[in-house]
């Protein structure tokens, strides 16, 4: 039998062809509750994986953890051990004023403000998401109902530099939809190594920094917020299907 991958603890036959990848390890326990069934497959460090089916499809779902190194180990190691599609399911903060708290971001590609895919290849290179994955995310979020926005995401890795206002101006004034740790380097390392990637985006801060004043309003952005992660889980999981549907037809 295959050995363990050294990062995410899984091996081959572990994991399905089709992957989610959220960051949050916590955020595993929401996709699971889509699932017809699963399983847990590994735990390790920021990496928890389950693999189960979704009407009839087989998925895995493996978090990343924050950032761009920790997604491409991931990346990395889901491939090796037979992942061919991956969809982030991600949090983003919105860069754009129409664009509300629990709308979803769909990348058509990212800016590669990160550090991670410059490891691969020079910035001249393109995040682009594959056009199926793409096709299919933007058609699942048009049938279940879901507010999408699809166009470019800036990828970055930190909240704290001390120009963080200046680039986010200046990257909103290029029509930039929102921010993100992990996009562009997903979509960079599954190209380079032949495997077909995409990414929606859940709306967790408005464009201003914060949820409008008031108690009231705060509660609403939280569930807002909820009901977005809920709505991406939903809308990766039935485009993923599409994705399978027409490949086992």
């Amino acid at each position: 039998m295959d050995e363990r991958q050294p990062h995410i603890q899984c091996r081959t036959g572990e994991i399905a062809p089709y992957v989610l990848l959220p960051g949050d390890p916590g955020r595993i326990d929401a996709i699971a509750a889509q699932l017809d069934r699963w399983e847990p497959v590994a735990c390790n460090r920021e990496y928890r994986t389950i693999t189960g089916t979704f009407q009839g499809m087989p998925v895995s779902a493996t978090s990343t953890g924050i950032g761009g190194p920790s997604a491409a180990i991931a990346v990395e190691e889901l491939i090796r051990t037979g992942a061919r599609v991956l969809v982030r399911i991600g949090s983003a903060g919105a860069l754009q004023p129409h664009i509300r708290v629990g709308d979803l971001l769909v990348a058509v590609g990212a800016v590669r403000e990160e550090g991670a895919s410059a490891m691969y290849v020079p910035a001249a290179f393109p995040a682009v998401s594959d056009p199926a994955v793409l096709t299919a995310l933007l058609q699942a979020a048009a049938r279940l109902g879901a507010t999408a926005h699809a166009g470019i995401v800036r990828s970055h890795d930190s909240f704290y530099t001390d120009r963080e206002d200046e680039l986010t101006r200046f990257w909103a004034g290029k029509g930039v939809l929102g921010s993100d740790m992990e996009t562009a380097t997903l979509l960079t390392v599954a190209r380079l190594r032949g495997a077909r990637a995409g990414s929606v985006l859940n709306v967790v801060v408005p464009a201003d920094g914060g949820l409008e004043a008031g108690i009231n309003d705060l509660v609403a952005g939280k569930e807002a917020a909820r009901r977005g992660e809920t709505a991406e889980i939903r809308v990766a999981l039935h485009a993923l299907h599409a994705l399978w549907a027409e490949e086992t037809c």
